[in-house]
C-alpha cells in the first residue's frame, strides 16, 4: 500500500502504510497533528491532536488533555482523498513519517506554493 500525493500536475507515490501530517494553524498560529492509515478502503484518520483552541480550532467533547496537546480519536470513515490548501500564511504541511518529518516542498522537489496537494491511496493502473 502506498500513499500518493498529487499537487501541480506531478504525482509522488509514497511506500507508507501510516504518517503524520502536520501544521500550522493559519490565524491561531497553533500546532495541529493527525495520525493517519492508508488502507485498501482509504485513508483513515486515527488520532488528531491540537496544541490549543480558538477560530475554528475547538477539540470536540471526547478530547483529553495531555502534555499540551487535546487529543481524540474521530470515527474511523476511510476518505477517497485528502485536499491540503495552502493559504501562504502560516508554513507549510510538513509529512511525517518513522522519525522523519519532510515539507511538501521537499518531497516534490520544488516549492508547491499556494497550489492544492490531494492525498489518496494509490492504486494499481
Amino acid at each position: 500500500m502506498s500513499l500518493c500525493l498529487a499537487s501541480a500536475g506531478v504525482v509522488k507515490a509514497l511506500s507508507i502504510a501510516a504518517f503524520t501530517l502536520s501544521w500550522t494553524h493559519s490565524i491561531e498560529k497553533t500546532a495541529w497533528q493527525e495520525d493517519w492509515q492508508v488502507t485498501p478502503a482509504g485513508l483513515t484518520l486515527q488520532e488528531a491532536r491540537i496544541k490549543g483552541t480558538g477560530a475554528g480550532m475547538e477539540p470536540p467533547p471526547e478530547a483529553r488533555l495531555s502534555g499540551g496537546w487535546f487529543q481524540w480519536s474521530p470515527p474511523p470513515l476511510p476518505k477517497s482523498e485528502v485536499v491540503l490548501g495552502n493559504s501562504g500564511a502560516a508554513g507549510e504541511w510538513h509529512l511525517c513519517h518513522a522519525r522523519r518529518c519532510q515539507t511538501l516542498s521537499e518531497i516534490f522537489g520544488h516549492p508547491i506554493g499556494a497550489n492544492v496537494t490531494t492525498m489518496s491511496v494509490c492504486r494499481d493502473p
